[in-house]
Parts: C-alpha cells; structure tokens; sequence
C-alpha cells in the first residue's frame, strides 16, 4: 500500500464505524498560552476534554499534522539521526466523547492492524497500566480482560506510570493507556531475543505504533484526582511509522512519505543516498525539517527571533548547515524541495499546494541570509581558534545563539583542528537562557473554583455591550510575579482577543451598581472566554452587570473593518496573490501584513486609500451572516485565511458582495460611513514576501490630518506665506546647499593654511615622527582632511589631534603604512586607549581611527599618553 492508501484505509474505517472525518487543525495553535504548536492530534479537541465546549458530534477522526521538538525522545538534534523521530508528522485518530470506551477503541484497533493492514499477529505487543500504590490508582484490569481476547497473555505486558499512564499536563484531564508496539525484526533475530524484553526500550526496531487513551480522571493542582463527569477515548498512530511497517522498512525514512524528497536531494546534489551515513543524516535532517517549515509557514507563521517564529527559524537552520557542512550545498537548496512536498500532500492538505510560491520564496530568502551568517560564524570560529586551546562555553554558546550554530557543529569543527569543547560551560549558558526564557513567561494558574455549571460560555457581545450575567467559576493566577483573577461568565458581551482583534475592557458592576472591578483584558483559552480582572469582587454569588468600554470597542470596530477594505483594495490594486498574514486591530490603529514580493510604490498606496475611502463614503451597511454550513460559504466566493480553524458552521462579513466578503468572528461597524476617514500611516517589509499597511481611522485619523495640516501653516508662516510650499523649500535647500559647499571650501582652505602648522610641531619619539597638536576646526571632515594633509609632509609618521566639535571631545589617530607594517602599532587600538582619558570609546582601521566623548578637560592628558605608547 502507498502512504496515500494506508492513510485513506485509516480514515475510510473510522467512517464506517460512525466516526465525523474532520480536518486537521492549523500546526501553529491560537488561543492557547500553553502551546505553540500543535503537538498531539487531540489539542484541537483539548476544550471538549477540560469540559468547557460541547461535542458537535461524539465520534470523530482525522489525521493532524503535528509539530514536536522538544520532550521524551524528541529532542531536535536527534532528529534525522535515528529512524523513526520527526519535527513534524501525522498522528491518525480516533476519538470518543463520552460514547464508546476500553471495549470499542481496543477491538477497533486490532481489528484495523490485523485484518485490513494485515500486520502478523505474532509481532504485535501490547501494554496496560500496571497501576500505581503510592497514587492510590488501580491495575488497567479492564483492558487487560479485553486484550485477552485477541493477543496471548505473554504478549499483554505492564507499564508503568511514565509509559502507561497520560496526563494533558500538570493539571487537566488524564488516564491509564494501552498502546500497541511491533516487532519489525527479523525472523531470526526474533528467535534470538523475544520481543517482549524490547518494548519501550528504544530499540530501533520494536517500535510504538498505536496509543489508546483512556480518560477519566481530572487532576487538580495539589496532585489529587477526581472522576471525570464523562469518560473519553483518544487514540494516536503515528502514520509514518505505520507505513514504514506496512512497507517492510527499515527506517520511516525508506517509505514514499519521505523518499521523493530524498531523491531530489540526491539526484540534484550528486550524492547517491546509503553510501555514507553522515550525508545520509543530512538528507534525512533537510527531508524532515522542510516539512516542518513549509507547514508552519504555510499556517502563517513566519521565521523570526522569538517564541514560535524562533523555532521554525532555528530548525531551518538546523537543515540548511547539515546541507552546508556534508553535502557541499553552498547555495540556497532547501527551498527547492517545496514543490515535491507540495505534490506529495495535494488532496490531503491543499494548504501547502495553494501557497506554495509564497513558502518557496519565505524559505529561500531565510536560507540565503543563514548562509551569510553561516560563513561570518565559521571565519570567526577560525579567528578563534586560530589561538589554540580549550573552545570556552561562553564562546561555543555565543556561535549557538547569535550565529545558529548547533553545538554539534561548534564540537566538530573544534575536532577538526584537534581541540575540545568546554560542554559544561555551555550547558551552563544555555540552562541560564532557558531559566530566564521560563521566567519571563512563567504562569502560576490555580485550580477552577466552579460556582454553578456551565456546559459552554455565550457570547452576546455582537449585539449587547451591556447585560445582566452571573459568574460561574473563577481562578487565581500568578504572572510574571503579579496576582490576577480569571473569571468566567455565563453570558459576556466582552469580545475575547482573537483573530488580531484586542480584548475588550470594561468593568463588573454588583447588581446594585455600587461596587465594580475593572476587566483589564478579555481572552480565549481552551473555548473558554476569560476575563481579567487584578481584584475579585467583594462578593461572587448573585447576578452582575458585565458593561464593556462601549468608545474603545467602537474605535476597535472601526479599525477592524477598515482592514477587511484594506484587504480586498490590496487584491484590487495588486492581484488576487494578495492574503492575509497576519493582523492587529484595537482603538488606535491597524496593522496589516500581507504576501507580497515587492515594496508598495507611492502611487499604489494613494490608490489603495482612494479606493477604501471612497468605500467609506457610500457608507455601506454590514450584512453579516451567522451560522453559515462552512463549505456554503466557500461555495459562496468568501475569502478564509490559511491557518485558521473554522467550525462547521461559520460567520460571513460582507461588506458589498462584490467587494469584500469574508469569514470573520471579530466585531464590526453597522456601515462603513462609521469609519469616517482611512489614512495610511506606514508601509514596510515584515519577512520575505511579506509587508506590512498600518493606518488610522475615524477620530486618530481626524487628529493626523489636523496635525499634518497646522505642520503646513507652521511652515508657510516660516516661509513668509508662500504660496507654492514644495518650491519655496527647494529654494531654500538649493541656498543652504551652497552656503554649505561655500563653508567647506573655506574649511578646506583654513585646513590647508594649518597643515604647516601641524607639521613644524614634529618630534621624534623611539625612531619615529610623532605629532600631537590641538586643532580648532568646526568638523570631523575638515580634521580628517588635516590628517590627511599632513601624512603627506611628514613620514614615519604618528598623529595624534584632539578637538572639540560642538563641545564634544574628539581624538583622530593616522598613522603611516610603513609604521602600521614594520611597527606592529594600530590605529584603532591607540585611539581606544587614548579615549579612557575623554570617557569615551571609539575605532577604525589599523592606519586611521577615531574617537568621542564625555570629559572634554582629558584632551589635555592625551598627548603624553600618545607618546608613552610609542615609547
């Protein structure tokens, strides 16, 4: 079977066991603080799991892209080295929600590995929990019972809590777990070692396929566990070690999941694949991490220097040094994989097909510029080394976190010239980045205090900004050192931070309105809608009035709708490749980026806000569609962003359907005449193939025409009224041009006169002309000509000029050719010492630099100085 089929199997069997195929979710995570990335194909049903969403349907599967790079046997630098760990991958499976238990999910798994994919019974093991005394959990006795009916009792083994017992997180939803491992092995290594003493013992061949999960416990913060209201089923294969074993494989990396990618890179390389294992690895290392890129980007993630962006940037990296270091691939190469991955994954996720131009050009500027920093981190590892002795941590470090060097290649690159790695003291260093990295975002969340029952907060706020609520749990929180309170609503009117747009404030008022507490923030979090508060009301029984800041919700409105004019004007001026990449909208401005491969030309802007004013002017009315079937709505013509999740029923913006009509949960104006007025305020380059609009609207923009405009008169006032302002500044430019060029050529002049001067003040020091001399010219320029005057007069030379420029201090050091070769003396290292004396600092090249500072009163040590250097 191809990875095609055996995929489509998986799927085709669930259906006929009622099961809702549903998409994958986004590999980039939105709304939950505790993720970056999906990792684990039931983060996008987390919300049904913690109790906080209904279930639209009680059995569903899939198959989710996920992304790890981090955790038990996922660590990135082994990634590529062994056979079956990936950065990105499929998980397929199956989930109950409060419907089928132990019973269905164990019978349906086997029934799937032995009688559709025909896996030989005699090489599947399987493990239960074998319980835990000091937690007070139980043997899996259930799931043993029904395991006995398909697999002989030396084959059922026990596992421990590590391997048998799953848990969300520290808090949340967990319970016991059965999985299924195969022994890949050989017939006659299987009657060598039995492959029961192999499983979950790493080795390469016995490997995990199939976890079931069995949740019915919730743990709280003090570590108890209590029951669950209902009971789960959430499943996991890992669909590349599936086809690996369903194509008798050794290694994932010999499947049709990651062969074409292989044989790219080796047919466009010349280097054959299985001759030689360390450019083996990089080929597995560029197979596996383009993936991981190319999906993440194409989620709308762009590689950058922080949090999620820092991650993908630092895999990139990963692949494009392996490519550098052991295939000879001193070009961007990476990039050109994007189209046969892109091919592999047509009909399954079409994301990557659909912007597969924008990923490809995203991933080639990122490698052209690792390519540069590469090289500048190699030669200063060469000046480096060049010394000899131990690499310091610090140093080993410094190359990890400012130039992308793994360590790896830091400890082999040091190998090559016959010197060691302090590894501790790297490991020193990176252990203190990642302890300030965790407490810059260290959250300390207790436990839900639940007042009354809630199956699913409402949200009323498209149509009320004021209504009558009741809190029905609440939590305190600890961030970054400061106590806060998370409170939950029954009803909210408050728009929670989401899609770009901000959270509302606002305040909760007591049902007598005497006592209230301001709502600093509103945001999402697993479905559930928080609301922030920094102190809880005095009492949280009865009903509150939950009142929203109605102007900052207005303003937001008013920059959020102008966006989606903005964007279908940018389609309209630019082509339909513009999309979405991202956005920001609250009450002050907006922030639009885009695909798009080339800067904004001044004429285009002036077209895009034309055409979005004069969309304001018709005021057009808002017709907004709720709970529209989601493929309706794409039959419909709406535009939907890539990396977003939709549900199955969505909310459609239209703002004349011939114009912009777009899927969007975000809060908008009832016409677009509330809008007012659109300005453009800045256009800029956000990442490669991406830019970036910010503009202001209604009252922001009022004011920036008003400021722009008492600019003007300020101007005409200065220029005696003129009437045609442009040319009256050229006028004046022009003339202060040519008093410059007037004012330069007296200074020349009045340098030249001096360079005699300077000259005669000569006197030999250790063989050698030095001249100290303060000068008294209004530029640097005209002290540099000076300097350079002179070094024409006089060999041998070493000057030293102090000055005083708009009363700052200045050293110049010029030193003769001969004097920087046959001497050894630097220029710039001069001028760096000399400037202690004026607090300053300072440098330049061997036979000229120069140097500021504070403390104009050391000019007068600098001469003596000078000359006991050269002493």
């Amino acid at each position: 079977m191809t990875a095609k089929e055996i995929r489509q199997a998986f799927l085709n069997f669930f259906e006929l066991k009622q099961h809702r195929i549903v998409s994958s979710a986004p590999i980039v995570v939105k709304n939950d603080p505790t993720l970056m990335f999906t990792n684990a194909g039931m983060n996008q049903f987390k919300e049904i799991f913690l109790g906080e969403k209904p279930a639209s349907f009680n059995r569903v599967a899939d198959t989710q892209r996920c992304l790890r790079v981090s955790g038990k046997h996922n660590d990135l630098e082994e990634v590529g080295i062994d056979t079956y760990h990936h950065t990105m991958f499929e998980m397929l499976g199956n989930w109950s929600f409060g419907d089928y238990f132990k019973k269905e999910a164990i019978s349906w798994s086997w029934e799937l590995l032995t009688e559709v994919y025909q896996i030989p019974k005699d090489r599947l093991y399987v493990t239960i929990f074998q319980g835990d005394e000091r937690e007070g959990l139980p043997r899996d006795e259930e799931a043993y019972q029904i395991w006995k009916e398909f697999v002989p009792a030396e084959r059922i083994l026990e596992g421990n809590k590590k391997d048998n017992f799953w848990e969300m997180g520290e808090t949340g939803p967990c319970g016991s777990c059965s999985e299924i491992h195969v022994d890949c092995r050989s017939d006659e290594e299987r009657s060598e070692t039995p492959g029961a003493a192999l499983v979950n013992a790493d080795h390469p061949q016995v490997i995990e396929i199939w976890n079931n999960v069995f949740m019915q416990y919730n743990r709280l913060k003090d570590g108890s566990l209590q029951d669950l209201p209902s009971k789960h089923v959430d499943t996991g294969m890992g669909f590349e070690r599936l086809v690996r074993v369903l194509q008798r494989k050794s290694s994932n990396y010999d499947t049709d999941v990651f062969q074409p990618l292989i044989e790219f890179i080796a047919s466009h390389s010349g280097i054959a694949y299985g001759a030689d294992e360390q450019k083996d690895i990089a080929m597995r290392v560029m197979a596996d991490h383009v993936r991981a890129i190319s999906f993440v980007i194409a989620d709308g993630q762009l590689p950058s220097n922080n949090k999620a962006g820092y991650v993908i940037r630092r895999i990139l990296r990963r692949a494009v040094r392996y490519a550098y270091t052991f295939l000879s691939l001193k070009e961007p190469f990476l990039n050109r994989l994007v189209p046969v991955l892109a091919d592999q994954f047509a009909g399954v996720f079409d994301e990557l097909s659909a912007q597969r131009d924008f990923v490809q050009k995203v991933i080639l500027e990122e490698e052209q510029s690792f390519l540069r920093t590469l090289a500048t981190g190699i030669q200063r590892f060469e000046r480096y080394s060049a010394e000899g002795g131990v690499i310091t941590g610090a140093f080993a470090f410094e190359l990890y976190d400012t130039f992308g060097f793994p360590i790896d290649l830091t400890e082999l690159m040091a190998r090559e010239k016959g010197l060691n790695v302090d590894m501790d003291g790297f490991q020193a260093a990176l252990t203190q980045q990642k302890d300030r990295s965790r407490a810059a975002t260290a959250i300390d969340a207790g436990d839900w205090i639940v007042l009354s029952p809630l199956e699913e907060s409402t949200f009323v706020g498209y149509d009320e900004l004021e209504i009558e609520t009741e809190i029905v749990k609440y939590r305190k929180v600890n961030s970054k050192g400061k106590d806060q309170y998370h409170l939950v609503l029954r009803e909210t009117p408050f728009y929670a931070e989401s899609g770009g747009q901000v959270g509302d404030t606002g305040r909760l008022e007591d049902h007598s309105r005497l006592f209230y507490v301001d709502v600093i923030d509103t945001r999402k979090e697993n479905g559930l809608t928080i609301h922030i508060t920094e102190t809880l009301p005095e009492t949280l029984e009865g009903k509150f009035w939950a009142v929203v800041d109605e102007d900052r919700r207005r303003l937001t409105e008013n920059n959020h709708s102008a966006t989606h004019l903005l964007h279908a004007a940018l389609k309209q001026v630019l082509g339909g490749h513009v999309n979405q990449k991202g956005s920001l909208v609250n009450a002050d401005y907006l922030r639009f980026d885009f695909s798009h491969f080339a800067k904004i030309t001044d004429e285009e802007l002036l077209q895009i806000e034309q055409i979005v004013n004069a969309r304001v002017r018709e005021n057009i009315p808002l017709v907004e569609a709720r709970n529209v079937p989601y493929q309706q709505a794409l039959d419909s013509g709406v535009t939907a962003l890539f990396g977003e999740k939709y549900g199955d029923f969505v909310r459609i913006i239209t703002f004349d359907d011939h114009f912009s009509k777009e899927l969007c949960g975000g809060t908008h104006v009832r016409a677009t005449g509330q809008i007012g007025f659109v300005k453009i305020v800045a256009e800029s380059a956000v990442a490669a193939g991406v830019r970036r609009i910010e503009a202001i609207t209604a009252d922001r923009a009022q004011e920036f025409i008003l400021g722009q405009n008492t600019q003007i008169q300020a101007l005409k006032s200065l220029l005696k009224g003129a009437k045609d302002l442009p040319a009256a500044v050229h006028t004046l430019l022009d003339e202060n041009n040519r008093l410059r060029r007037e004012m330069e050529k007296h200074l020349m002049e009045r340098a030249a006169g001096m360079k005699t001067e300077v000259a005669a003040a000569v006197r030999i020091v250790n063989g050698l002309n030095l001249i100290t001399f303060a000068v008294d010219l209004p530029s640097a320029d005209a002290v540099k000509n000076l300097a350079y005057a002179v070094k024409d007069m006089v060999p041998h030379l070493v000057l030293v000029l102090t000055s005083l420029i708009d009363g700052k201090p200045g050293i110049t050091v010029l030193l003769s050719d001969n004097v920087v070769q046959e001497r050894g003396l630097n220029a710039s290292a001069m001028v760096r010492e000399l400037a202690k004396e004026i607090q300053g600092g300072g440098g330049g090249q061997p036979f000229f630099a120069t140097a500021g500072g504070k403390k104009s009163e050391g000019l007068a040590l600098v001469p003596a100085i000078a000359e006991r250097l050269i002493s």
